[in-house]
């Protein structure tokens, strides 16, 4: 498929977008679905509803900022599209997982390797949405002290 000049580069941005929103209507499905008591979703989903709330909001906020990126136009290096977008993702998972595995979620942590890897999964999502988005704001806000051609 060949890219539209219009995208001004950044249309992994809205492919992103549209499928972290997907992913939120789903959630949102999902939670309907526990709500009518569904056994399969009682035991997929056998954390706090919160948290999958949290999930779903998440990915609706994380989608809402994408969306802002991509229909300002300003063109943004591959490394920053990419951070957004896999940070978007990862961020708001880390709330699904959180619904999924209870033992995430409780105040003491487990210990172990899967306390250890969700710990590097936490912080690498945190820094990779940071960078991201904190790079994105950067190169936005810079374009609007640029002298229009």
């Amino acid at each position: 498929m060949q890219q539209d000049a219009s995208h001004a580069g950044n249309i992994v941005l809205i492919r992103g977008a549209t499928l972290w929103l997907l992913m939120a209507l789903v959630l949102a499905w999902c939670m309907v679905g526990l709500n009518f008591g569904l056994p399969p979703l009682k035991v997929m989903f056998s954390g706090k509803f919160t948290r999958l709330l949290q999930a779903h909001v998440d990915f609706l906020l994380m989608s809402s900022l994408i969306f802002g990126f991509y229909a300002a136009k300003v063109p943004l290096p591959w490394h920053v599209r990419w951070a957004m977008v896999i940070g978007a993702f990862t961020n708001s998972s880390l709330f699904l997982l959180m619904a999924v595995f209870p033992i995430l979620d409780s105040p003491a942590p487990p210990a172990g390797l899967v306390a250890q890897l969700f710990q590097i999964y936490l912080l690498a999502s945190i820094t990779t949405t940071s960078y991201g988005f904190g790079k994105g704001s950067v190169i936005v806000l810079r374009s609007t002290f640029r002298p229009r051609a």
